[in-house]
């Protein structure tokens, strides 16, 4: 009897990018301003744990 290959892992790119803790944006609050190319987006954390990005 053979035995099953074993498992290989398998590195995406995804693995890759770069990866933020959302609390640390916020630096204790629950709102960040992110600034790209002259446009201020604004990223919010919502009382039950969601993030909302809006321009």
């Amino acid at each position: 009897m053979q035995r099953p290959p074993k498992p290989v892992a398998v590195i995406s790119d995804t693995d890759m990018l770069p990866t933020f803790d959302a609390r640390d944006l916020v630096q204790d609050g629950a709102q960040a301003r992110i600034v790209l190319d002259g446009q201020t987006y604004f990223l919010r954390i919502t009382r039950a744990g969601k993030l909302i990005l809006t321009k």
